[in-house]
């Protein structure tokens, strides 16, 4: 077995015991909420720290990074408001939900844990470039075209919502973990052995209880009414999103370890972001749910193809 095939099923074995775990009821449902909070808010924070402390951004290319993958999420959210209005039928709103959801990677709870494992420390590094700026730009994204599809009525106000996102932002345990390594990184200085002990135990657990958190907070969503529109989205989220992004590095000419993480991460399947937009805005969010859990459950087999052909392609 190739070493990236391993860590594939690794990484989706750890989401599978979560979600075994709940559907047995070995654990309760609001043990992941408690374990994802736990990640989300400690140590994941932790990893993306310890990683800016020492990260080498050299040769990435961040502004030709950001372009590849964004372009591919642009392609991807436009190709998933068209399924959704135009052939499904759908208003305008859930449109909007139908592109971020087919547009937005689980690029922390599965995306750190599974560039470290496949890319190792260079792969979180390349990744946390793309983190820094994700939610802001999808976040905002989604505030714009829900203004501008907006309901007749005015029952929802953007810039409220907008304002809202934004303290989130800034209170974002994540980004706060970003930041405040790049500022301990332009100290020049170690950090104490005893913090440094602190801070590996941590984010040493970091990749483990994120994807174990997933999958057992899997079981609060599910699968619910019309799956068709979910699986399209699901195919275009697996398929169409990735294949842009390779194509976006080759013309771009990223160096080939940023080339395959922006494949990857755009290959990763869709996040619980998709359903918080589709709830924050009340539509769409059983169609969110399903086809954040139709991608989680296929991304076993598709993104070692897209590993596989970005390996071919970038060497």
């Amino acid at each position: 077995m190739s070493p990236v095939v391993e860590t594939i099923l690794f990484v989706f074995g750890l989401v599978a015991l979560g979600y075994l775990a709940g559907l047995t009821g070995y654990l309760k449902v609001e043990v992941g909420d408690a374990l994802t909070e736990f990640a989300v808010g400690v140590a994941l924070p932790l990893l993306l720290f310890r990683t800016m402390i020492a990260a080498d951004f050299q040769g990435s290319a961040p502004w030709s990074l950001w372009a590849a993958y964004f372009s591919a999420a642009a392609v991807a959210w436009t190709a998933g408001h068209l399924v959704t209005t135009r052939i499904f039928g759908r208003d305008s709103q859930a449109g909007v939900v139908g592109g971020v959801a087919t547009a937005f990677s689980n690029l922390l709870l599965l995306g750190l844990p599974f560039m470290q494992g496949v890319f190792g420390r260079q792969g979180i590094e390349i990744l946390s470039l793309i983190i820094a700026v994700h939610l802001p730009v999808m976040i905002i994204a989604s505030i714009m075209l829900f203004g501008i599809f907006g309901r007749g009525g005015g029952s929802i106000d953007p810039l409220q919502v907008m304002r809202s996102f934004l303290r989130r932002i800034v209170k974002n345990p994540l980004v706060v973990g970003i930041l405040i390594g790049l500022a301990w990184r332009m100290t020049g200085l170690e950090l104490p052995t005893l913090a440094a002990r602190l801070v590996d135990a941590l984010a040493g657990i970091a990749g483990s209880l994120a994807l174990f958190a997933m999958g057992l907070g899997l079981r609060k969503f599910g699968i619910s009414g019309n799956v068709m529109p979910a699986l399209v989205l699901s195919a275009l989220k697996l398929f169409l999103m990735p294949a842009v992004a390779l194509g976006a590095a080759l013309l771009l000419g990223l160096p080939p370890v940023a080339a395959k993480v922006a494949v990857a991460a755009a290959a990763l399947p869709s996040g619980v972001n998709s359903y918080l937009i589709a709830t924050q805005f009340g539509t769409g969010q059983a169609l969110a749910s399903n086809q954040m859990t139709i991608t989680t459950a296929l991304a076993v087999a598709t993104t070692a193809f897209w590993l596989t052909v970005a390996q071919a392609v970038f060497g």
